[in-house]
């Protein structure tokens, strides 16, 4: 898990800030109030308009980027921390980390059926952010840590 590792030696440092936890050109917002979900959407959305996506891949990056960060408040006492950055291999995308150090989850494939939900929520969030990415990775230790990784690659024109 050297990317859980890498993750909390990052810290969550100040909302918004440049960061060396995934990569040097890395974005990162610390999400632990529900005003820095849509800090979270701004700052991936100006990201991915500035690497050229389409307005629509746009939206989907946002929406699974909003999802994410509401699960952070919903399923973790502190929040956690969203990194951002561009991916050039195998082919130019955008690529979201969310790292945090909650109760971890304890059924992964439990927690990607479509209407399981542990809070009440409607049980559509991760398999949705699934769907929305392109690829798309959790890694979990109960009582340690979840971190979640999604790309969006650009499409061809």
């Amino acid at each position: 898990m050297a990317l859980i590792e890498n993750a909390k030696s990052a810290g969550t440092g100040p909302q918004v800030s440049r960061v060396d936890a995934t990569a040097a050109d890395s974005l990162s917002v610390t999400v632990s109030e529900e005003y820095q979900v849509a800090q979270a959407r701004q700052v991936c959305r100006t990201l991915a308009l500035k690497l050229g996506f389409s307005r629509s891949d746009v939206c989907c990056i946002e929406t699974s980027v909003s999802e994410l960060a509401t699960n952070l408040l919903s399923h973790t006492r502190q929040g956690g921390i969203l990194f951002f950055r561009e991916i050039k291999v195998p082919s130019p995308g955008i690529e979201i980390t969310s790292f945090d150090e909650g109760p971890g989850i304890d059924d992964i494939s439990l927690a990607m059926r479509d209407g399981y939900s542990t809070n009440g929520g409607l049980g559509c969030g991760l398999p949705g952010v699934k769907r929305l990415m392109d690829d798309f990775e959790i890694r979990s230790q109960k009582g340690t840590a979840t971190v979640i990784v999604a790309v969006k690659r650009k499409r061809c024109r």
